[in-house]
């Protein structure tokens, strides 16, 4: 009776598992990285591993001549030294890498969805195209944790989880994922404030115009629908040009209020950037918009600039 070798590899492969998956196994013995190495060349994915502070530092995970990865997922991973591996394309989903250390390590293309990342070190790592969740597991568990004390400690984590993760980033020079970082880091801070209080009202204000200054083009947006807002305000309230009142009318057809209405958006605009050309003017109450529009306008107009320089200089 001929064996394949594919079921060759799985019978080592479940022969071998209760030496992973068993708490009490000894993880520290010298060929352990080579014994790693060869269940993992078996091709069945490696599953609920058992590897608290082991010693794995070189450890070599990359599967040659294939598109996909191996899979070490939902194992513990505690305090382990990864640093110095390689782990391409590696499939570390769902597992706990709680102050483990990638120092030095290659995590190219490597998937840390749904991992518990607090602690780990990532100092000198390479950490292009990583697949990362867009929530924390730490965030997940805020969300589901009962008490405030208990919400509180799990964004204080998740916030240390994404300090960090910046910082790492920023180092190697991947500025967009170290923006999405920033930002993230910023939510987990104003998270932890008490509800309704004055700093986590300007926190909530800040995200929204400009995502703590990571989303230029939301400042952007924010300025057309403030420049359309005050223009259809002044299209029902009124403004003058020459004298004459400049204004929505029932008895007018639709193409005069339409061109009533462009000019009161040129009005708009010109009020918002604070040009201010004196062709048309503001009347009655729409004074008091008028100053609000210039107001509001100044001051989006500089958020804007600090905003898009920040992005463009780093």
């Amino acid at each position: 009776m001929n064996v394949s070798p594919a079921e060759t590899q799985s019978d080592v492969a479940s022969i071998d598992e209760t030496f992973w998956t068993n708490d009490n196994a000894d993880k520290q013995t010298p060929d352990l990285i080579e014994k790693l190495e060869q269940r993992a060349h078996t091709g069945v994915p490696m599953l609920r591993f058992k590897l608290r502070r082991a010693n794995l530092a070189g450890l070599n995970l990359v599967n040659p001549g294939s598109h996909t990865g191996f899979t070490l997922s939902h194992s513990d991973l505690y305090r382990a030294d990864l640093s110095g591996g390689h782990f391409f394309n590696t499939n570390f989903s769902d597992s706990s890498l709680m102050k483990a250390n990638f120092n030095g390590a290659n995590l190219h293309c490597a998937n840390f969805s749904n991992c518990n990342l607090l602690g780990t070190n990532f100092e000198n790592t390479k950490l292009e195209n990583v697949s990362w969740d867009k929530e924390l597991l730490q965030e997940k568990l805020a969300k589901r944790a009962r008490t405030v004390k208990e919400k509180n400690d799990y964004y204080q984590q998740a916030e240390e989880v994404y300090r960090h993760l910046r910082k790492v980033t920023e180092s190697q020079g991947l500025f967009e994922t170290a923006g999405v970082f920033f930002q993230r880091e910023m939510v987990m801070r104003r998270y932890q404030m008490p509800k309704y209080s004055f700093d986590r009202c300007i926190s909530k204000m800040v995200d929204i115009f400009c995502g703590y200054g990571e989303q230029p083009f939301r400042v952007i947006v924010f300025s057309m629908l403030a420049i359309c807002l005050f223009a259809t305000i002044y299209f029902f309230s009124g403004i003058t040009e020459s004298g004459e009142l400049i204004r929505y009318y029932p008895h007018f057809s639709f193409y005069d209020n339409f061109i009533n209405f462009l000019r009161c958006s040129y009005f708009s605009v010109v009020t918002f950037t604070t040009l201010g050309y004196g062709d048309l003017a503001p009347t009655g109450i729409t004074r008091l918009f008028a100053a609000s529009e210039a107001f509001i306008g100044s001051f989006t107009l500089a958020l804007f600039v600090v905003v898009f320089v920040k992005k463009m200089t780093r």
